[in-house]
């Protein structure tokens, strides 16, 4: 099957409009609409209104949850307001058809002691993974039997309590993982193994390159084996967003996706429109 790619919410595109406009424009299948920013949280977005719009361009949209999401922080109330976000959005995807919704496992608060660090979830671990069973059952129960995934993100090292976390969210086929390339390669690709040790689990990707510690830069102009993250992506029937943050990066992106896509020695066969 074809790779799907698609591209994140621009702060230069701030409308869906111009973003559906301009995903149009490079041959993109899908925009990934982040819920940190005002006009994509749940009570500004009509369901209805946001199909018909996603139809009318023929592209579809997948979600990015807000960052700060923690639905297992230890102030109940602020907990909930997260728990129940995630739920509405379930209910949102289910709507508009999104397949994804792609969100970050919170490391939590930590106490910076003389000789280490102690994060409260690792030194209170049967609370965290309470709240998770909760949290994934819930997920689950919402999700019936719709085919939406909600895939974790490689975000920061992995903590013990975080993998073990993602370990047990995993064990619903509800839940799934997002390799985010360029975060990978910043921390001396020490996600990769997690991600490897689950490659049947990993759904999506979030490309983009990268220097040293700079993130989200213009495919083919840092570190990062592009065309070997593709042929993962192509391998395991993941969906691409090129990650890049501005028109742009995005055009020079998908500029050379499409020069490379014809070259005879990159295993980027299956690109689609941009392949053409």
């Amino acid at each position: 099957m074809p790779i799907h790619f698609g591209m994140p919410t621009l702060i230069e595109c701030p409308s869906l409009t111009q973003s559906l406009s301009f995903c149009s424009e490079l041959g993109l299948d899908f925009v990934e609409f982040n819920m940190n920013l005002p006009e994509y949280q749940l009570d500004q977005i009509d369901a209805a209104s946001l199909r018909q719009l996603f139809q009318q361009y023929g592209k579809y949209p997948t979600i990015h949850l807000d960052e700060n999401l923690n639905v297992c922080d230890f102030n109940s109330a602020v907990a909930d307001a997260y728990f129940d976000t995630v739920i509405k959005t379930i209910g949102l995807a289910k709507d508009i058809n999104a397949p994804v919704i792609n969100m970050h496992l919170a490391e939590g608060v930590y106490f910076t002691l003389p000789d280490r660090k102690i994060y409260l979830f690792e030194q209170y671990r049967p609370r965290y993974f309470d709240r998770l069973r909760q949290f994934c059952d819930a997920c689950a129960n919402k999700i019936g039997d719709s085919n939406i995934v909600i895939c974790i993100e490689n975000c920061g090292l992995y903590h013990g309590f975080q993998q073990e976390g993602i370990d047990f969210l995993l064990e619903s086929p509800c839940f799934a993982l997002t390799y985010d390339v360029g975060h990978d390669f910043s921390a001396g690709n020490g996600h990769q193994p997690f991600i490897m040790n689950h490659i049947d689990r990993l759904k999506h990707i979030h490309l983009h390159d990268a220097k040293g510690k700079r993130n989200h830069l213009v495919l083919g102009t840092g570190e990062i084996d592009i065309a070997d993250k593709i042929a993962l992506a192509a391998k395991h029937n993941c969906r691409c967003v090129i990650e890049t943050k501005t028109v742009d990066a995005l055009r020079q992106s998908v500029d050379y996706l499409r020069i490379t896509a014809k070259t005879k020695d990159a295993p980027i066969s299956p690109v689609r429109e941009l392949s053409t």
